[in-house]
């Protein structure tokens, strides 16, 4: 960030010594009108791309997932053996390797292939169920329902593995960026310190919003990165 503000502040001070300021003045009306649609389409996507990053993020922490296994967990106590332990064993193996193998690969940005064949272990597990009672009838509805729902938001979390704002929108911010804070030099301000001040305090917040908008982009190997807490309680309480 100090880079990018004393970058912003040394071209600051090339504007003042080439442009003389009642040049600036003179022209203050056209260059804001200007400045004042630039900082609009500037602001209306960087803001877009912080909201769908962080909608992401909010998304990658659901605990959706851990909670549909450890449904099925429960249901699974309810019926006869051997179909109990089964389910019970492959609902705990596939929490387990999510936890001990995926997590770490996820953050890593690649996903985990024994997760994958746990989670169709416990899918196989499910539809095994030869149900007998209109008891045993419900239980197996019920988890086919949350094995689809643990299958959906697996699928969601895998791509928020690999999926990011595309390479084209970065360069639209960066190029929106430089040019809104460009534009600052055009007006005619008499005190360079006071300039520097207010463009320096523009260039900040911009590289901020910037910085939070990349660290959110990618929630499970960025500086602040969801964890598995939600399949560890639920291993835990699987008794896993």
């Amino acid at each position: 960030m100090a880079s990018c503000v004393a970058v912003a502040i040394a071209g600051l001070s090339l504007a003042h010594r080439l442009i003389p300021v009642t040049v600036r003045r003179s022209n203050l009306v056209a260059v804001s009108a200007i400045y004042a649609a630039v900082y609009v389409m500037f602001g209306v996507t960087l803001g877009f791309s912080l909201l769908l990053v962080w909608q992401e993020y909010g998304a990658a922490r659901q605990t959706a997932e851990a909670a549909a296994a450890e449904e099925v967990y429960r249901l699974a106590s309810r019926l006869p053996e051997p179909g109990r332990s089964r389910i019970q064993d492959a609902a705990v193996s596939y929490i387990r390797a999510v936890v001990e193998e995926k997590w770490p690969a996820m953050e890593q940005g690649r996903p985990s292939a024994e997760a994958g064949a746990r989670a169709d272990s416990l899918q196989e597990s499910v539809q095994g169920i030869d149900p007998r009672t209109p008891a045993e009838e419900g239980i197996y509805s019920a988890s086919l329902t949350n094995v689809d729902d643990l299958d959906e938001a697996r699928a969601l979390r895998l791509l928020e593995i690999r999926e990011g704002l595309p390479p084209l929108l970065w360069i639209v911010l960066f190029a929106g960026a430089a040019v809104t804070v460009s534009f600052t030099f055009l007006f005619g301000m008499d005190t360079l310190w006071l300039h520097a001040m207010a463009t320096g305090a523009l260039t900040a917040l911009v590289v901020l919003i910037l910085y939070v908008t990349s660290v959110l982009e990618y929630p499970f190997d960025g500086d602040v990165r969801v964890g598995p807490e939600a399949f560890e309680l639920a291993l835990r309480a699987m008794g896993g």
